[in-house]
C-alpha cells in the first residue's frame, strides 16, 4: 500500500484514525503500532517478522548497554547489534548482486553459474537498519535514554509515516512526544495541509513524468536532446517524488502529534555540492555525518584523511541506495569526488559567481542523477555520451510524441498548484482547517485524486531503497 493510493485514503487512513482518535491517551501507541503492522503487512506480510525481530534486537540491546557497568560490554553489545543490523541488510540487499557479478565472471571463463534464486527485497529494511543503528549507538552515547517499554519503541521503530521511505525520524526527535503528546486541531490542520501538498506533489509532477522518463531512458543512443530531455525529466521526478513523500510522512506525523525532521529544503537552488547535502534528503545527510563520517574522523586527522572519510561516507552512502546494479556505489563515489573538489576549492580561498556555481552545481547533481537512474553502467556510458552529442543533436520522433500537450499541461497545473501554497498569498490567514491556506490544497488535492482515479497507483522512488 502506498499513501498516493485510493486504498490508503479511502480505506487504511480513515479506519486507522478512527480508531487512534477514540483510543485513550496511554494506549495510542498501542493502536499505532497495531496499525503500522497492518500498514506494513498490508504489502509484504512474510517480512513483518523481520522488522518485529530488528525491533525487538534493538530495544533488547540498548536495554543491556543501559544496565552494563563495564563499557567495554557496552561497546560490544552495540557493535554486536551493528553487525547484526547490517548483516540482514547485506543479506536481502545485495546478495543478489554479488552473485549475478560473479557469474558474469564464472560465465566470461566458461564456468559454470553459481545456482541462486533471487532474493526479494523486504520494503522498508533500509531505514528500519538505519532507525536501529542509531537509537543503540545514542543510548551507548548517552545522548538518549534507553526505552524499557517495547510497546513505545516498536511503535517508534514501525510508526507507518516514516517505516517505507523515511524521512529517518532519530529516536530524541520524539522520545518526549511517544511518552505523551496532546491532539491539537491546529496541529492536525497543518499535517492535513502538508499531506495533501505532498500528495499533489506525487501525483500531478512525479508520476506525469513517469512516461517520459522510462522512454529516454530505455532509448539506445539517445541523442543530445533526448538524454537531455530523459535526464531533466527525472530530476523533477526524483525530487517530487520523494519529496512528495517526505510532505506526506511529515503531514501524517503531525497528524499523529508528531514533529518530524524536515528533508528538503529547495535542493536544486543549492550554491556548491555541499550546500545541496545540506538540503537534499537533509535526514540521511545528517545520519551519515553523525554516524559514520565523524565516526572515520571526519576533518579531525588531516587533510587527506578528511577527503578519504568524504569519499568513504559518500560511497557507503550510495551503495546504502540499492543492491540491484554497481551504479549507486558509482553515484556516490562522483559525490564524493564532487565534495572533496569543492573542498579543496573553498579552503584555497577561491570563489566563483552565484550564477556559475549553482550551474555547475546542478550540471554536477543531474549527471550523477544519470548513473543513479540507468539500469547499468553502459547504459550510464550511453546517456552520458548523449548529453555530449556524440549521438547526434535531433529528437527521436517518439520522445517528441511522449511530450504531448496533456502531460506538459498537467506537469505546469502540478508546478502551479505545489508552489503557490508556499507563497505569502497561499499561506494567508493562518493555518487553521478553516483557513485561505486551506482551500488551494483542498482544490489541487482533489485534483490529483481524480488525476489518480484514471491511472494506477505507481510506488514511490524510495521504496526500492
Amino acid at each position: 500500500m502506498v499513501f498516493a493510493s485510493l486504498e490508503f485514503l479511502t480505506l487504511f487512513l480513515p479506519l486507522f484514525f478512527a480508531f487512534y482518535l477514540i483510543t485513550p491517551q496511554r494506549f495510542r501507541n498501542h493502536t499505532l503500532l497495531i496499525g503500522s503492522w497492518l500498514f506494513y503487512a498490508w504489502w509484504t506480510p512474510k517480512f513483518l517478522l523481520l522488522i518485529i525481530a530488528l525491533t525487538i534486537l534493538a530495544w533488547g540491546a540498548a536495554i543491556l548497554i543501559d544496565k552494563a557497568y563495564d563499557e567495554r560490554l557496552k561497546t560490544r553489545l552495540m557493535v554486536a547489534t551493528i553487525v547484526l543490523n547490517l548483516a540482514s541488510l547485506v543479506w536481502y540487499k545485495y546478495t543478489n548482486m554479488v552473485i549475478a557479478s560473479l557469474n558474469t565472471i564464472l560465465t566470461g571463463h566458461d564456468l559454470p553459474e553459481i545456482p541462486w534464486v533471487k532474493l526479494m527485497l523486504p520494503i522498508g529494511l533500509s531505514f528500519t537498519v538505519l532507525h536501529a543503528i542509531s537509537y543503540v549507538v545514542d543510548v551507548r552515547r548517552k545522548t538518549v535514554p534507553a526505552q524499557y517499554s517495547i510497546i513505545s519503541f516498536s511503535a517508534y521503530m514501525a510508526m507507518f509515516p516514516h517505516l517505507i521511505a523515511g524521512p529517518i525520524v532519530r529516536y530524541k526527535i520524539i522520545d518526549k512526544e511517544l511518552r505523551e503528546r496532546v491532539f491539537s486541531l491546529d496541529k492536525f490542520s497543518l499535517g492535513v495541509r502538508r499531506f495533501m501538498i505532498g500528495f499533489s506533489m506525487k501525483v500531478l509532477i512525479a508520476d506525469t513524468l513517469v512516461p517520459v522518463v522510462t522512454l529516454v531512458f530505455g532509448l539506445k543512443n539517445p541523442s543530445f536532446q533526448d538524454a537531455w530531455v530523459g535526464c531533466i525529466a527525472y530530476t523533477f521526478q526524483l525530487y517530487f517524488d520523494f519529496a512528495g513523500y517526505s510532505a506526506m510522512a511529515i503531514g501524517l506525523g503531525l497528524m499523529l502529534g508528531f514533529d518530524f525532521a524536515e528533508n528538503f529544503n529547495h535542493p536544486y537552488l543549492a550554491v556548491s555540492i555541499q550546500d545541496f547535502w545540506r538540503r537534499w534528503h537533509m535526514t540521511l545527510s545528517s545520519w551519515l555525518r553523525d554516524y559514520l563520517y565523524i565516526s572515520l574522523g571526519g576533518n579531525r586527522k588531516g587533510a587527506g584523511r578528511t577527503y578519504v572519510n568524504l569519499m568513504l561516507t559518500m560511497a557507503i552512502g550510495g551503495l546504502w541506495h540499492g543492491g540491484d546494479n554497481w551504479n549507486y556505489l558509482i553515484w556516490g563515489f562522483i559525490q564524493g569526488a564532487a565534495l572533496c573538489c569543492d573542498r579543496a576549492f573553498t579552503q584555497r580561498g577561491l570563489s566563483m559567481p552565484n550564477y556559475a556555481s549553482r550551474t555547475l552545481t546542478m550540471l554536477t547533481v543531474m549527471f550523477a542523477w544519470t548513473v543513479f537512474r540507468a539500469s547499468g553502467f553502459d547504459h550510464a556510458l550511453d546517456m552520458w555520451a548523449g548529453q555530449l552529442g556524440l549521438h547526434g543533436m535531433a529528437m527521436a520522433d517518439e520522445v517528441i510524441l511522449a511530450l504531448r500537450p496533456s502531460i506538459l499541461l498537467t506537469f505546469a497545473i502540478g508546478l502551479i498548484c505545489v508552489i503557490y501554497p508556499a507563497t505569502p498569498i497561499g499561506k494567508r490567514g493562518g493555518l487553521g482547517i478553516m483557513s485561505w491556506s486551506m482551500v488551494w490544497p483542498v482544490i489541487t488535492f482533489a485534483y490529483a485524486i481524480v488525476v489518480l482515479a484514471g491511472q494506477k497507483a505507481i510506488p514511490f522512488l524510495y521504496f526500492q531503497f
